[in-house]
């Protein structure tokens, strides 16, 4: 049974991800902060778990000698949503969200490697956001570090061809805890939902279901990709 490793499975694209994976037929090993939410779905899923934060140095290796063994598939499903304009960020604001989107990726797949290598083909997915290629107001922070991501998962892509697959999901607003701070509020989620063509906000199912399809087989000629699932929004423009 060929074991996938979820950085952020505890959140709510990272969970989702690891349903899907189990239910096809994979093992997971979750990665997270909140010790309580990894218990349970670990309960659930029949995962193994680490409690780990990906700002701690130790927690890559730490990590990695609680997976034990090789690896056939890595989600580094971390991320922040740092919504301020420029004038209110601070050198601390765009370090921790450097940090924790693009160099913690960066450091989870350079500890993976000899367990990814040691499978006969393996497969990585990380995280932008459609803010990259779209641009938004009061998004600097969080672009500037989903930039990095796609850049990283383009020079991966070349760098660990052709045994090692690496690609990257670019949501748009999607209905998780990360980001409630949006969704929780009816008002502000319809507006939201309008700017879609398909008219609504995205869900963990509707990512976590990319991400397992580029973690299998099926898609075992798909390398170095960005791949928006954003409801229309980066290339569909609404009527009115």
């Amino acid at each position: 049974m060929s074991k996938i490793l979820i950085w952020g499975g505890s959140g709510g694209i990272g969970a989702e991800t690891a349903r899907i994976l189990t239910a096809n037929g994979h093992q997971t090993h979750l990665v997270g902060r909140d010790a309580a939410k990894l218990a349970a779905l670990a309960a659930e899923l029949g995962a193994t778990t680490t409690v780990a934060d990906v700002t701690d140095d130790g927690a890559f290796a730490q990590v990695m000698a609680d997976v034990g063994g090789l690896l056939s598939g890595l989600v580094y499903a971390v991320g922040s949503i740092n919504l301020r304009p420029l004038s209110r960020l601070t050198s601390t604001d765009f370090a921790h969200d450097f940090r924790l989107n693009a160099a913690g990726a960066a450091l989870a797949v350079q500890a993976a490697l000899p367990a990814l290598k040691a499978a006969p083909s393996a497969a990585i997915v990380l995280f932008s956001t459609i803010a990259v290629a779209q641009g938004f107001a009061s998004h600097a922070s969080v672009s500037m570090a989903k930039g990095a991501v796609e850049g990283l998962t383009r020079a991966l892509g070349a760098e660990l061809a052709p045994k090692i697959r690496v690609n990257a999901i670019a949501p748009s607003l999607t209905d998780t805890p990360l980001a409630a701070g949006l969704t929780g509020n009816p008002q502000i989620a319809a507006s939201i939902a309008q700017m879609h063509a398909l008219q609504r906000i995205g869900t963990a199912k509707d990512i976590a279901a990319l991400a397992a399809f580029l973690i299998s087989d099926q898609a075992d000629w798909i390398s170095g990709q960005v791949i928006a699932v954003d409801g229309g929004r980066s290339r569909l423009r609404v009527k009115g």
